[in-house]
């Protein structure tokens, strides 16, 4: 419309009400910030983490000072053009029985109940050259802290049990331990070990891997995030990329 108002020389309010347009709409300056900044950002952690959708980006986000609102991002998130594949829809997930969750620890102040998962076919990967390795798990129920990520290509129990006194070295005995059936965890090697360090050990129902969610939750984020976005020539190298 300027063009109007500049060649025929109408006035503002004129041209305005020709196109049935009011003056203070073409008037109108947005005040709306620039994102980009906020795309820049958003960007970098997209292609860093690049599992995440824009809800957990957007946690990053904020953690980095930049105050955004998730309807928001949303929008930055789709025009960008990412996607992230894979996951498990809401109305996908199976409506079976939960078993709650022993929180023994909670009972008491400064205890700590871990939970240990070391089930190999379900925390496993393979090196470039086709070696399996496993990795076990170890984290606190109470902080969700992981405690330990031993990566080896063999676990057994006399190894299971080290590991455990090392962390015992530095965070004290735990009241109880969680684990499965895994053959490690019913070793002669770790029978020796409970019986001698007394501490009580749970283990879940054959088959109810909800009663040790915690632990399952992080192996699911580890496999998703590390595991499946990287490749390993070497047990060493591994041990850093699932360290780091």
């Amino acid at each position: 419309m300027s063009w109007v108002i500049e060649e025929k020389g109408y006035s503002q309010r004129r041209a305005c009400g020709l196109i049935g347009l009011e003056p203070k709409t073409y008037r109108y300056a947005s005040t709306r910030g620039d994102d980009a900044a906020v795309r820049v950002r958003l960007r970098s952690l997209a292609s860093e983490r690049r599992r995440f959708r824009y809800r957990r980006l957007l946690i990053l986000l904020r953690r980095a000072g930049l105050t955004l609102n998730y309807k928001k991002l949303f929008r930055l998130y789709r025009r960008s053009g990412w996607r992230c594949a894979g996951g498990v829809g809401a109305n996908e997930l199976s409506a079976r029985e939960r078993w709650p969750l022993c929180r023994k620890s909670r009972t008491r102040a400064g205890a700590s109940n871990w939970s240990l998962r070391a089930r190999l076919r379900l925390v496993s990967d393979t090196l470039n050259d086709g070696r399996c390795f496993r990795i076990l798990v170890v984290i606190d129920d109470c902080t969700r802290e992981c405690l330990a990520l031993v990566v080896d290509t063999s676990l057994f129990g006399w190894r299971v049990a080290r590991e455990l006194d090392r962390i015992i070295a530095g965070r004290g005995k735990p009241l109880m331990i969680v684990s499965d059936n895994g053959a490690q965890l019913t070793s002669h090697a770790i029978l020796l070990w409970q019986e001698v360090r007394a501490v009580e050990w749970h283990d879940i129902a054959p088959g109810k891997l909800q009663q040790n969610g915690f632990v399952e939750s992080l192996n699911g984020r580890l496999r998703d995030e590390c595991l499946n976005e990287h490749l390993v020539r070497s047990l060493p190298a591994a041990r850093t990329l699932i360290e780091a």
